[in-house]
């Protein structure tokens, strides 16, 4: 695996910062993310670690030693924060399920199995974002240049894209790497966003991951998440998807951790 520094210069235009557009930003980083292989990837896997802050608590922190995602990507999006192509996420400690939830395409689950559709929309509204920069050049949507900031000391370009459905994110991109250093949005929760470094390629391979995550909510700080292993392209079986309810605790072994 290799990390990314200086290894994504050059992805930008020769012009002056001063003088892009919102569009050649966009051009700029997708074109750093890994072009069309990036934009079009069907499949990625990601394992690492992670720990989480129920409304931000120091003291509700939980430890994740084992936190997995499977994304089949969809091929087409026009709602950047609505559920689309399948997912799902996965949060162990040792032998602890700290909870599970995925979509499938048409209904969610969650670690107790099948969970409510109307519920699941909310919840899954405070997820989907990152993804709809991939079609930010289709056809039906409108990009913006904001005031230029900076990331974690990182100066950069910051992007409006608003969707067909007239749904609005922003993203900050590097000015240097054109790496996509943030996500932002608004959700039932409060305002998202989400702060991305530890970007990562592996040999052969035209796919940019950050390794390092943290998201808020209303500017505090929820999770903070290392990705160590991902995977792009391969099959994920439809059955990942679906979640199962766990057997009934007279037919299943018991434990400590339960």
């Amino acid at each position: 695996m290799v990390l990314l520094g200086h290894v994504l210069c050059g992805a930008s235009a020769t012009i002056a910062a001063e003088d892009l557009d919102a569009r050649s930003i966009v051009m700029a980083a997708h074109k750093a993310a890994g072009g069309d292989a990036w934009r079009h990837a069907r499949t990625l896997m990601l394992g690492g670690d992670a720990d989480f802050y129920r409304g931000g608590s120091y003291q509700s922190r939980a430890h994740a030693d084992n936190y997995r995602m499977w994304r089949v990507f969809p091929q087409i999006s026009t709602d950047a924060h609505a559920a689309n192509g399948r997912v799902r996420f996965d949060a162990r400690n040792g032998s602890q399920t700290l909870f599970q939830i995925a979509f499938d395409g048409e209904h969610s689950y969650d670690q107790n199995g099948l969970i409510d559709d109307a519920a699941a929309t909310e919840r899954w509204k405070s997820n989907f974002g990152f993804g709809i920069i991939r079609f930010a050049m289709d056809e039906g949507f409108a990009l913006r240049r904001l005031a230029d900031d900076s990331i974690d000391g990182h100066a950069s370009f910051f992007i409006e894209v608003t969707d067909p459905t007239s749904r609005t994110t922003l993203f900050a991109i590097d000015q240097e790497t054109y790496a996509v250093r943030m996500v932002g949005f608004d959700t039932p929760q409060g305002f998202h966003h989400r702060i991305y470094d530890d970007f990562q390629r592996r040999e052969g391979l035209s796919f940019t991951q950050p390794g390092h995550v943290r998201l808020y909510y209303d500017g505090i700080k929820t999770a903070d998440i290392r990705w160590r292993q991902f995977t792009v392209n391969e099959p994920i079986a439809d059955e990942t998807f679906a979640l199962t309810p766990p057997p009934t605790q007279s037919h299943r072994e018991t434990s400590n951790d339960e």
